[in-house]
Order: structure tokens, then C-alpha cells, then sequence
């Protein structure tokens, strides 16, 4: 009976060990394996876009091999992402994403670290620095929630009118509490503002968009956002790639000397490093 036990048990060990193997039971093996996985991250056209053909590079150099896919919109690298078709992306800052989670709570998304701060501005096709805005002039915002906020914030602090709370980064057109110069509000798509410029008499635009309607903010803008605001780019993944180790390698070249500089060279200050 002694021999009969001592053999089921050494056959016990046995299959545990090979259902393990065939689980994946090496750890090391596995996180080897998830390190050297290429990876999808998503975009916005533009400076997104530029900057992470760089983080591509400086990558490639650490033997990670990454795929940007670029959006023309702000929702789908969000919707991308919370389906698995991405492993993180890089458009969008912790207000816009705090309202996305907000209207979305099952995308289960995280910030994992800051990138890079675009100014927001006033842009105009009819009037020109220095001159008057006229009473009644029609002024197109952002229609999402947080870059709608923001913009409303740039009008507060440029004088245009004034909203409730200019901290707040929840404000919407319900929030204005002044507005003697009766300018109206129009919500439009964000990536759809440049070429509404025409049908307006102002436009708030997010610099990446503006950028890619060959558009200065330094040089056209009418006005520039104040670079002390909440509005710093994150990049973003689910929950369950938060600890994944080749978060820590695009962490590490997205904030590396060498993808600061060339921000900088690049941009020349019209885009600036948020970390």
C-alpha cells in the first residue's frame, strides 16, 4: 500500500508539472516574451503622431517595436483601446480622459505618465491681432466636454465672458455667468474647427489641430492659452496593462533626452515637454 501511495503521488507531481508548463507556468519565459511583443499605440494626427514616430525609433533601439495608428478624432483611440485593439495611446489630456471614463466607467483606461503640453488659442479668418471683437460675434468651441471647458476658460481669461468657476474643468456654455459683449457660443467637432474657421468669426482650437492646418499659434493666434493650466497630455492604457514592463520602456524613451530635444527642434516651444 506504501508503494501504491508513494507512486499516485509522484504521477500527481508529474501532471501538475506539465499542466503548468502547458499554462505557461515559467513567469520569466512570459515577461520575456511580453517585453519583446510589439505594441499598438493610437494617435491623433499631427504632433502626436510626429512625436511617436520618434518614441518608434528610440524603441526600436531598446528592442521594442511599436505600431502607431493614427485617429482624426479624439473618441475612437479611447473606444480603440477599451477593446483591445490597442495597448495604450497618446492624444488626450486627464480632464478629457476623466470625462470619458465618466460617460464610459466600463473602459477601465489609466494614466500611466505625462507627455507634452499643446496650447490652446484663439484663431480668427476675419479679424487680426489687436483688433476689436464686435458685439454679437460668433465664436466656435470644442463640442466634447473638456476641451468645451477649457476653451470656455481661455475666453474667461482673455475677457470674452466669464463662467462660474475658471478653474473648473467640468465648466460648459451653461456655466457662463457674463457675457455683455453677447458673443454666441457654436459647439463644433474639435478636428472640424479649423476648416469652420470661415463660417465663424472665432475659433478656440487645440494645437495639434491647429498644426495640421499649417496654422502657428506663435505666428496666427490671436490669443494663446496661459501654460499654467491642468491640460498636460497623459499617455493612457487599460488597467490591465498598467504593470506590463513595456509600459516602463515607452515611459522611458517617451522622457528621454533624446525625445525632449527633438520635441523641442521640432516644435520650436510651440509644443512643450509636460514631465
Amino acid at each position: 500500500m506504501k508503494k501504491l501511495a508513494k507512486l499516485l503521488t509522484i504521477t500527481a507531481l508529474g501532471a501538475c508539472l506539465l499542466l503548468a508548463a502547458g499554462c505557461g507556468g515559467d513567469k520569466k519565459d512570459e515577461k520575456k516574451a511580453d517585453t519583446k511583443a510589439p505594441v499598438k499605440i493610437g494617435v491623433t494626427a499631427g504632433p502626436h503622431a510626429e512625436i511617436m514616430d520618434n518614441v518608434k525609433k528610440l524603441a526600436a533601439k531598446e528592442g521594442l517595436q511599436v505600431e502607431v495608428v493614427e485617429f482624426p478624432d479624439f473618441v475612437t483611440p479611447n473606444v480603440a483601446l477599451a477593446q483591445g485593439d490597442l495597448f495604450a495611446n497618446s492624444m488626450q489630456h486627464a480632464p478629457y480622459l476623466a470625462a470619458t471614463l465618466k460617460k464610459e466607467p466600463k473602459f477601465q483606461l489609466v494614466e500611466v505618465f505625462k507627455t507634452v503640453s499643446f496650447p490652446m488659442a484663439v484663431y480668427s479668418a476675419k479679424f487680426k491681432k489687436g483688433d476689436s471683437i464686435p458685439d454679437g460675434a460668433l465664436i466656435g468651441i470644442p463640442n466634447d466636454p473638456s476641451n468645451g471647458a477649457r476653451a470656455l476658460m481661455v475666453l474667461h481669461d482673455k475677457g470674452f465672458l466669464k463662467i462660474k468657476d475658471p478653474k473648473d474643468v467640468t465648466s460648459s456654455v451653461a456655466s457662463i455667468v457674463d457675457n455683455p459683449h453677447k458673443y454666441r457660443i457654436q459647439e463644433i467637432d474639435a478636428a472640424s474647427l479649423p476648416k469652420a474657421l470661415p463660417d465663424v468669426d472665432l475659433g478656440v482650437i487645440n494645437v495639434n489641430y491647429a498644426l495640421v492646418a499649417k496654422m502657428d499659434p506663435a505666428r496666427d493666434a490671436l490669443y494663446i492659452e496661459d501654460p499654467n493650466n491642468p491640460f498636460v497630455c497623459i499617455f493612457v492604457t487599460t488597467k490591465a496593462n498598467e504593470k506590463d514592463p513595456r509600459i516602463a520602456t515607452l515611459q522611458k524613451v517617451y522622457q528621454s533626452a533624446e525625445n525632449k530635444k527633438f520635441i523641442a527642434d521640432h516644435f520650436k516651444g510651440t509644443i512643450t515637454c509636460g514631465f
